[in-house]
């Protein structure tokens, strides 16, 4: 009898006690999170009545696996680029509610007693509601297009990428297990370092990667490569001191901004389901009954604190993000649950060794408990904004009502603003990147520099090649956006703000020189006067180099196509309105797309033809023809079936050109149908018929009677003859003709004697 690995029997239990409960869960319509956590429960050794887990390390080491694939899909849907683009009412509600829910979870703790960093974790835990179970719900209950669940789901896409933040945060405030000021700087300042750096570089070279090698990239290939990229940033972020699923969720944001996006998260998505099950099977296996009968009263006290304590601050953020009161309680009542990030966060406290063992069962519970009130909280909104709204003072009302009235109103940022911000932008960045290079150089190139040439000539040849590298990001960092559009108008607007842009530019310069002078005097033993004199040179040098402005133009060429490729295919197919769309808004003028009926019988003719200018005072701005587009179409560019047409008109003319589109489809009743309907019929060529005599081309049975002749049998051969249309029909013979009932009917007519003799002769 061969031996079966403990791993691959324990893997075949979760497997089947999952695949049992997802299945009765979705009969029941619940989250499948939870049919997960109950199979846990299933195979851990709290349940008696069933085989266990025996292999409990692996399954640890499997379930961090699930972590990362988990935060990797996360990454895929979720950018950088998104967050950025957040409006700042989501910005304010979503920042607003995850500081008072931590607040509350540290109360909490606090007054059970538990230890510091139970209670910094479980604020954690509370500060982020689920997503998974929040869609469903809203998808369950017909809520998904309405206005407040729009918000929601903006909040917590927003929560899920700060919570992975929370999560680094928590991390090193575990390994230092201190809450100094300075060390907390130190790690926001390296998580800002890292984030700008692996976004930056991965932004500029994974897409140009995947660029060069997708004529090699089969499904498969492409799987193996972003799960090589996925873990290599695993294995980096863990190496600076960050959690792995902070690497796996960086390398998922920057996969997330190429145009393979959607097709590497349709290959990993089976692979996600299958780790990420074992994450929440391992989840419900942590469990116990005895624990959760002890500590009832902290979970029903938890339970309270989540659902009031979301009701209100995340009505409160809403409403201070500037939106309606009833939108604000309806967004208040609908996040109150606690989920996948919940056990994420505790997984973490549990691996750092630094979470009691009683605060992960708990936290299971809660979840549980919280997840089946999501509905009834959801529906209690609508009474509760109605209870609220009758007993609010009228001066609240009119206060509350100013208050979101005056948040859409449009603040221009000023010249100065735009300018400093992009300034500052641009030197964090370019910092950045000379930082990473001099790090990498002193590390790498600087050692083997000095093992083959010596000290003195090793250090000379490291300054270098260290310079020479960081060339191209200190002049980027001194000279970009000192011809910008601000730049031009705030030095024409007025002689006093020319003194603030020449100082502007000093202090970039200074900056510039001081990462040459940190070179010189790190390798070297000179004067002070000599380092900054030879820096200043250098700097010159670099400043009116032609060369290295054609290099750094180039490279930022380079990582603003791949960022904004994505946005730019999914412009070019159609499947995304382009960015000059939303400025027609101030013309009132709209951007549509409309779809040509594969019926239609504008189908085949031009633009000159249909006249839509004229007719309903639109313009056609493209046209979408399956991967390929055509801009700015002539009158002589015909329209197909199929075709994806953006048009550019006012709401009434766009109205009046969306009628017309829907009427030019062909509508026909059943007696069409079977009128159309097509029938092989036989007719024997009579004596004296106009037929007789003719070859099948010069009778017009296709061109004139639009009949289709299949067969003939030959009086002669009485067999079935494949037709050649150069072959005379004679008397007796069958002809075999296909086609409709009324063309039938015409041709057996004109096999009469004599009848082709009246019609007009086929040309």
């Amino acid at each position: 009898m061969s031996h079966l690995a403990p791993l691959i029997s324990d893997l075949a239990l979760i497997l089947v006690c999952a695949g049992i409960t997802t299945l009765i869960f979705k009969k029941l319509k619940q989250p499948l999170v939870l049919g997960y956590i109950v199979a846990g429960f299933l195979c851990s050794p709290h349940f008696q009545f069933t085989p266990s887990v025996t292999d409990e390390a692996s399954m640890r080491v499997w379930s961090e696996i699930g972590v990362i694939f988990l935060l990797f899909a996360l990454g895929l849907d979720f950018s950088f680029k998104k967050m950025l683009k957040a409006g700042s009412s989501v910005v304010i509600a979503a920042c607003s509610i995850i500081f008072c829910m931590i607040l509350i979870g540290m109360f909490v703790g606090w007054t059970f007693g538990w230890g510091r960093m139970d209670c910094l974790f479980l604020g954690g835990m509370l500060a982020m509601s689920s997503t998974t179970i929040i869609f469903k719900a809203f998808d369950d209950m017909g809520l998904r297009q309405q206005r407040f669940a729009g918000i929601v789901l903006s909040i917590l896409v927003l929560e899920d990428i700060l919570a992975i933040v929370l999560m680094v945060m928590l991390s090193t405030l575990a390994v230092s297990k201190n809450f100094e000021g300075g060390e907390m700087a130190y790690s926001i300042v390296k998580l800002v370092f890292f984030l700008v750096l692996w976004f930056v570089v991965g932004i500029y070279l994974i897409p140009l990667f995947l660029r060069r090698v997708r004529g090699l990239m089969s499904n498969e290939t492409l799987l193996i490569v972003s799960l090589a990229l996925c873990f290599g940033m695993v294995v980096l972020a863990a190496k600076v001191g960050f959690s792995p699923a902070f690497g796996a969720f960086v390398m998922g944001s920057i996969l997330s901004e190429t145009v393979d996006s959607e097709h590497i998260e349709h290959l990993v998505s089976p692979v996600k389901d299958l780790f990420g099950a074992i994450f929440f099977v391992s989840v419900g296996m942590m469990v116990d009954p005895a624990m959760i009968v002890e500590y009832i009263g902290p979970i029903i006290v938890i339970v309270l604190a989540i659902l009031f304590g979301q009701t209100i601050f995340g009505t409160g953020g809403v409403l201070l993000s500037g939106q309606p009161l009833k939108i604000a309680v309806q967004c208040g009542f609908s996040l109150t649950q606690i989920g996948e990030f919940a056990f994420i966060i505790a997984s973490l406290g549990v691996s750092l060794g630094v979470t009691s063992h009683f605060l992960y069962p708990i936290v299971v519970a809660v979840s549980v408990i919280t997840t089946f009130l999501t509905p009834y909280m959801i529906r209690l909104s609508g009474p509760a904004y109605r209870f609220v709204d009758a007993r609010l003072p009228r001066f609240w009302k009119e206060l509350l009502q100013r208050y979101s009235a005056g948040t859409s109103t449009v603040n221009h940022q000023n010249n100065w603003r735009r300018f400093l911000t992009a300034v500052l932008r641009v030197v964090l960045i370019f910092s950045v990147l000379s930082i990473a290079v001099m790090v990498l150089s002193f590390n790498l190139f600087l050692p083997l520099f000095v093992a083959a040439l010596g000290e003195f000539w090793g250090n000379v040849a490291g300054a270098v090649v260290t310079i020479v590298l960081i060339s191209p990001f200190l002049r980027a960092m001194i000279m970009k956006k000192n011809h910008s559009i601000e730049f031009k108008a705030l030095w024409a607007d007025s002689r006093y703000n020319r003194a603030p842009l020449i100082s502007v530019i000093l202090l970039r310069i200074i900056l510039g020189i001081g990462f040459i002078v940190y070179i010189v005097d790190h390798l070297f033993q000179a004067s002070t006067a000599l380092v900054v004199g030879i820096s200043l040179v250098l700097v010159l040098l670099m400043i009116f180099s032609r060369f290295l402005k054609k290099q750094s133009i180039g490279m930022e060429r380079t990582f603003v196509q791949n960022l904004r490729s994505k946005e730019a295919r999914k412009a070019y197919l159609g499947e995304r309105q382009p960015e000059y769309a939303g400025r027609l808004l101030d013309r009132d003028l709209h951007l549509s797309d409309f779809l040509v009926p594969s019926d239609s019988l504008w189908g085949g003719k031009t633009l000159k033809e249909l006249d839509l200018g004229r007719k309903y005072g639109v313009h056609v701005a493209s046209i979408i023809r399956g991967t390929h587009r055509l801009n700015i179409p002539g009158g002589d560019c015909r329209i197909f079936p199929g075709d994806t047409l953006q048009v550019i008109g006012t709401d009434e003319q766009l109205s009046a050109f969306a009628a017309r589109v829907d009427e030019v489809s062909g509508h026909y009743s059943d007696d069409d149908f079977m009128k159309r309907e097509m029938s092989l019929k036989q007719f024997a060529v009579v004596a004296g018929s106009p037929f007789c005599g003719r070859t099948i081309r010069e009778s017009g049975i296709r061109n004139k009677y639009r009949c289709l002749v299949v067969g003939v049998e030959l009086k002669k051969e009485a067999s079935l003859h494949k037709p050649d249309v150069s072959l005379p029909l004679m008397e007796g013979d069958i002809v075999w003709v296909v086609g409709e009932q009324e063309d039938l009917k015409r041709l057996f007519v004109a096999n009469e004697p004599g009848r082709l003799e009246k019609e007009e002769p086929d040309e």
